[in-house]
């Protein structure tokens, strides 16, 4: 909202110039005012590459504030996301670093810690961008997802610092979306349905906690009850192709998803833990089965 009223702020400036220009006669300064104002709201969002393997990113260490798109690509062999987190309350990579050490996989966050989105895990090979608005702070990208001996692939290493800087010069605007999907305890809410082909979904975080929105297409006769099956014992073919989304989004968070999906049956989860009780939000009924025409 902050950034909002920021971006609101400069183009409201502009147009100011441009009519005080006016009112002189001014019609130079009009024009570059016009300009201004047009530049802010039709800047594309940058594109930040990141590499996932086995167990570590490669990433650049700064990055500028602003709406960015995060673009992961999965070369591990493994299932990898970001789960982008921004360190507060004066703490540092370090203190964030330490405390993962001792932390389950399944653990809420300090409250130091906000989690912040970032690109869900796409199938190996695979890759999934998102775009989102991120402040200036330290950051930290950490890969949540365990393997199959049940360690968390943080506490593999795969863990890496961020920080972004603030921007400078024109502003991006959000894409352009035609799905919107707005999270609940523990519940989505998608308008219109998804029909088969590319869309941009924006992801709306309306609970009153983090969620996450992980997109996996179901293989032939099987039910998202045979993934959570697998995803336990991580045995034999998959029963279903991760097909990316978001990794937990702050309370109402805002982030945008492309997506290219094919005529299938599909479903949405989140894994998040549960701020009361610590359960799986999936266990709370957070899984939503859908069919892509």
């Amino acid at each position: 909202m902050h950034r909002l009223q920021h971006d609101m702020r400069g183009v409201l400036f502009a147009a100011l110039c441009s009519t005080l220009a006016c009112a002189r006669g001014d019609t130079s300064n009009a024009s570059a005012a016009a300009h201004t104002a047009t530049a802010a709201v039709a800047a594309t969002p940058s594109v930040v590459t990141i590499t996932a393997k086995n167990f570590s990113y490669d990433a650049p260490d700064t990055i500028t504030a602003g709406m960015v798109s995060l673009k992961l690509i999965n070369q591990g062999p493994e299932l990898h996301h970001i789960q982008l987190l921004r360190i507060t309350g004066g703490k540092t990579y370090a203190d964030l670093a330490a405390g993962l050490k001792a932390m389950k996989a399944e653990a809420p966050m300090p409250p130091w810690i906000e989690v912040v989105g970032g690109p869900n895990s796409p199938a190996p090979g695979g890759e999934q961008v998102i775009t989102e608005e991120l402040t200036p702070g330290a950051y930290a990208l950490v890969c949540m997802i365990p393997s199959a001996d049940k360690i968390p692939h943080f506490a593999k290493g795969m863990v890496r610092s961020l920080t972004v800087i603030p921007a400078t010069g024109t502003v991006a605007a959000a894409p352009a979306s035609d799905v919107t999907v707005t999270m609940t305890d523990y519940a989505w809410d998608v308008t219109p349905a998804i029909a088969a082909g590319k869309h941009t979904v924006k992801l709306v975080n309306a609970a009153a906690q983090p969620h996450e929105m992980f997109i996996i297409q179901l293989a032939a006769g099987k039910t998202a009850a045979d993934f959570l099956q697998w995803i336990d014992t991580q045995q034999g073919p998959p029963p279903a192709t991760p097909m990316g989304g978001t990794s937990g989004l702050a309370i109402g968070g805002v982030a945008y998803v492309p997506i290219d999906l094919p005529a299938g049956n599909y479903a949405l989860l989140c894994f998040l833990p549960d701020a009361k009780d610590g359960k799986l939000h999936v266990e709370h009924g957070m899984l939503k089965p859908f069919v892509v025409q």
